[in-house]
C-alpha cells in the first residue's frame, strides 16, 4: 500500500514537473502585447497621464463659484460691557440721585438690557466667492494644464514606442541567435563528417597527422561558438520575459525561433513622410512652447486688477440686531472685491522678462530637436539602403561560397584538393552563411528603427 502510494505521488510530481516545463511559444505580436499590459514604466506614464486629465479638470473649477462655510465658538473669562461701573451704580441709584426711588427699578433694567453677556460667543458664516476677472489668469492656467495633459500623453506615446522597439529588438535578435545556434550545428556536423574523413585518410595514407589535428581544432571551435549560442540566446530570453512581465525561468519558445525562411521587407513597405509629424518628442516640446507663452499671460496678469462677487450668510451669538440677545440670529451680504496692484518696484517687470527667456529657450529647444529628428531620419532612411544591398551582396556570397565548399569537397575526395582548402571553403560558407542571417535580421530591424524615427510605431 504504502510503495502504491509512493508511485502515486511520484507520478503526480513528475506530472507537475511537465506540465511547468511546457514552453510558452509567443509570437512577436504577443510579445508586444505582454510588454505593453505588464511594462511598469508605461504603467507609470498612464498614471501620470490620468493625473494630468484631472489637472485639467481641477482648474476647470476655477471659473465656477466657490461656496464655503465656517463656525467658531469662544468662551472668555470676562464679558464685553457697554457701560463702566460707575456708569451702571450711577443708573442703578438714578432714583435716589432725582429722589425718585420708583426710578431706580428703571435705571436697573436699563444696566440690564446693555449687558452684552459675551462670555459664550458663536458665529456662522456661508460665503460665495465667483470670479470675475482675474486679469486672465484662470484662463492661462486652464490652458496649461489642458497642453500638460497632451504632453503627458505624448510621453506615454514615447514610452510605448521605446518599448515595441526594445521587444522587436530582443525577440529578433534572438532569432539571430537562433538561426546561428542551427549554423553552428550544422557546421559542427560539417566538420566532424570531415574529421572522421581525415582519420580514415591518415589511415590508408592520403593525408598527414597535421591534416587530422587543424580539423580537430576547427571541432573544438564549433563546439566553443555553439555554447556561446546557447549562453546569448539564455540571455535574451530572460530579457524578453523581463520585458514582458514574465518570470525569467519561463521557458519560452518564439514562433520565428525555427523559421528558416522569413519574409523580407519589399520596398514598397518602407515608410516614407514628414520626420516631424509623428514624432511624440517634437509634439511634446511643441504644447511646452505654448505653456510657456501661457506663463507670460500669468506674469503679465500680477499687473492687472482683479474683480470678484462675494455673497454669503452670517449669523453670531449673542444676536446685535436687536440689542443684545441670547439668540442666534444672521443677516445675508453681497459685495464686489477689487485689488489694484499699483507699485511693486519691478517684481511685475522682472517675472515677465523671465518668463519671455524661458519661452525663447523652449523655441531654441524645438527647432534644435527637429533639425536632429530630420538627420535622425535621413540616417535611418540610408541605413534602410544600406542594409537592402548588404543582404542583396550576402544572397550572392551565399551563393558562391555554396558553389566553392561543393567543388571542396569534390576535390577533396578526389584528391585533388588539400585538407587546407577545404577548411578554407568550409569557414567561408560559414561567414557567408552568417553574414546573410545578420544581414536579414538587419534589414528588418533598420525597417524598425526608420518607422521609430517618423514616429510610426502603433
Amino acid at each position: 500500500m504504502k510503495r502504491l502510494k509512493l508511485t502515486l505521488l511520484m507520478t503526480l510530481l513528475l506530472g507537475l514537473s511537465e506540465i511547468q516545463a511546457d514552453p510558452c511559444v509567443m509570437s512577436l505580436d504577443s510579445c508586444r502585447s505582454l510588454a505593453v499590459e505588464n511594462n511598469k514604466e508605461l504603467r507609470m506614464t498612464d498614471m501620470q497621464r490620468q493625473a494630468a486629465y484631472y489637472n485639467r479638470k481641477s482648474a476647470f473649477t476655477s471659473y465656477l463659484p466657490k461656496v464655503s462655510a465656517s463656525g467658531m465658538y469662544m468662551h472668555t473669562g470676562k464679558e464685553l460691557s457697554l457701560l463702566s461701573d460707575e456708569q451702571q451704580t450711577t443708573l442703578s441709584h438714578l432714583g435716589d440721585a432725582l429722589s425718585m426711588p420708583a426710578l431706580n427699578n428703571v435705571g436697573e433694567g436699563l444696566v440690564d438690557a446693555l449687558r452684552t453677556d459675551t462670555r459664550n460667543m458663536a458665529g456662522a458664516a456661508v460665503i460665495l466667492t465667483q470670479p470675475i476677472y482675474m486679469g486672465g489668469k484662470i484662463r492661462a492656467y486652464n490652458n496649461i494644464t489642458r497642453y500638460a495633459e497632451q504632453i503627458a500623453a505624448d510621453k506615454h506615446n514615447m514610452q510605448y514606442q521605446d518599448l515595441i522597439v526594445s521587444v522587436d529588438e530582443t525577440y529578433w535578435n534572438i532569432i539571430l541567435l537562433s538561426s546561428r545556434k542551427r549554423l553552428a550545428e550544422s557546421y559542427l556536423q560539417l566538420v566532424k563528417t570531415l574529421d572522421n574523413d581525415i582519420s580514415q585518410m591518415i589511415v590508408e595514407g592520403f593525408a598527414t597527422k597535421a591534416d587530422g589535428l587543424s580539423v580537430k581544432v576547427k571541432v573544438n571551435e564549433a563546439n566553443v561558438a555553439l555554447i556561446q549560442v546557447d549562453n546569448g540566446i539564455e540571455i535574451l530570453k530572460m530579457k524578453l520575459c523581463q520585458l514582458c512581465g514574465l518570470p525569467l525561468d519561463t521557458q519560452v519558445v518564439l514562433a520565428d525561433e525555427n523559421n528558416e525562411n522569413l519574409s523580407i521587407i519589399a520596398d514598397s513597405e518602407i515608410p516614407e513622410g514628414d520626420s516631424w509629424e509623428n514624432r511624440p518628442e517634437l509634439s511634446a516640446l511643441g504644447k511646452s512652447i505654448h505653456i510657456y507663452d501661457e506663463k507670460i499671460k500669468i506674469a503679465r496678469s500680477e499687473f492687472l486688477p482683479t474683480v470678484a462677487l462675494t455673497g454669503g450668510y452670517f449669523a453670531n451669538y449673542p444676536s446685535v440686531f436687536n440689542s443684545f440677545e441670547k439668540k442666534f440670529k444672521g443677516t445675508w451680504n453681497i459685495g464686489v472685491a477689487v485689488n489694484i496692484p499699483i507699485l511693486t518696484w519691478g517684481n511685475r517687470s522682472y517675472k515677465v522678462r523671465a518668463a519671455k527667456a524661458e519661452a525663447q529657450v523652449a523655441r531654441f529647444n524645438f527647432d534644435e530637436t527637429r533639425e536632429k529628428i530630420e538627420l535622425q531620419v535621413s540616417q535611418s532612411r540610408q541605413k534602410v539602403r544600406e542594409a537592402q544591398e548588404r543582404y542583396s551582396a550576402s544572397l550572392s556570397s551565399q551563393d558562391e561560397a555554396d558553389e566553392n565548399l561543393r567543388y571542396a569537397n569534390l576535390g577533396l575526395s578526389e584528391g585533388v584538393i588539400p585538407i587546407s582548402n577545404v577548411l578554407e571553403a568550409q569557414t567561408a560558407w560559414l561567414s557567408a552563411k552568417t553574414n546573410l542571417i545578420s544581414s536579414e535580421i538587419d534589414l528588418r530591424l533598420s525597417y524598425l528603427y526608420l518607422k521609430k524615427s517618423l514616429g510610426q510605431i502603433k
